[in-house]
């Protein structure tokens, strides 16, 4: 039996206040739209032509907005066009930063609209737009549930393309720092009423070292000198930032470490890199090292989060959530964010 084709569905969320003074109220779009057409194209004729209007119906309009805003916002000189006057600058300039600030909101929102219609509409979730950072226990969890289209990525770029509007939940983690410790794009999470961020869990993250580690590594400080042939993970990941973080604590610089600038992009190609013999210690999680045979000394315990718009169905959220508890604490290196 063959399906029936899904219903393309596309929302765009505009700037759709008013500007109001006195009793006079101007939409904002049409007055931004207005102004960015003039110095576009720098004549009234360019503006009728931009908004499909007449040239006088342009005139009126410019008009009418001066009259709202109670300044002159363009001037007309013969032998060089129309040009806004520095009110009318300013006015263009305020109202396009405010667009440009509210634009990545209001994409992040029109995802969860278009994912909320697509259930109404046609029946059938649409597959969710997941950016996170690599996790055996969560991959596995997606895939699984077969309706999540998947980009692993760093930390800081998960919860970037959740604020930009590129996907509809970020996964991520900050090592031993909380979210309002992190800095940006962590701390837009925070006190976010557009968002929902909640730890999923407690993940043990270590150093994984060549089976039997016969280097004999027992601390951090072991890995400088040079003796240690070190593989790193790439920039903007949680893990990395993490490493970094204590290469800093105890007074070590990268050059000491022979291999940082070697980078792989999950936890398990950097253990796969460490079980082939290419190098000898990487950072990662302890279920990496317990799938590619490998030693493993902790460092400690690190919160794993979901975030995502508010306005996403809750239920998208908790199956996830569900998935991924069915198979986390059967796992090793795993336990509940509530746990001590």
């Amino acid at each position: 039996m063959t399906e029936p084709a899904r219903t393309e569905i596309a929302v765009e969320l505009g700037l759709g206040g008013v500007i109001r003074l006195g009793s006079r109220r101007v939409a904002v779009a049409d007055a931004l739209a207005l102004l960015a057409a003039i110095e576009r194209t720098g004549s009234v004729q360019g503006v009728a032509t931009a908004l499909d209007l007449s040239y006088r119906a342009a005139w009126d309009r410019l008009r009418s907005l001066e009259a709202a805003i109670g300044q002159q916002l363009v001037r007309k000189t013969r032998g060089h066009g129309t040009a806004l006057t520095p009110v009318g600058h300013g006015l263009a300039r305020a109202l396009s930063d405010a667009a440009a600030g509210l634009a990545a909101p209001l994409a992040r929102e029109a995802r969860a609209v278009e994912t909320r219609l697509a259930s109404l509409i046609d029946g059938a979730p649409r597959p969710l737009a997941i950016a996170a950072s690599h996790d055996l226990v969560l991959m596995d969890a997606l895939a699984a549930l077969g309706d999540c289209d998947v980009a692993v990525v760093g930390s800081r770029e998960a919860v970037q393309h959740l604020l930009d509007g590129r996907a509809d939940v970020a996964g991520f983690h900050c090592g031993s720092r909380t979210v309002a410790e992190a800095g940006a794009p962590f701390a837009d999470l925070v006190d976010n009423p557009g968002l929902r961020v909640q730890p999923l869990f407690a993940r043990e993250q270590g150093l994984l070292l060549a089976p039997g580690n016969p280097l004999g590594i027992r601390s951090f400080g072991d890995l400088a000198g040079g003796r240690v042939r070190y593989v790193n993970r790439q920039r903007g990941s949680g893990t990395r930032v993490w490493f970094d973080q204590m290469l800093a604590e105890q007074g070590l610089a990268p050059a000491a470490i022979a291999g940082y600038g070697v980078e792989e992009f999950t936890h398990q190609a950097v253990a796969a890199v460490i079980a082939t013999g290419a190098a000898d210690a990487g950072l990662g999680a302890r279920s990496a090292a317990e799938r590619f045979g490998l030693d493993f000394l902790s460092i400690g315990w690190e919160t794993y989060h979901l975030a995502a718009s508010a306005a996403l169905p809750e239920e998208r959220l908790e199956r996830i959530v569900a998935a991924v508890a069915a198979r986390a604490w059967r796992s090793a290196g795993y336990r509940s964010p509530e746990a001590p």
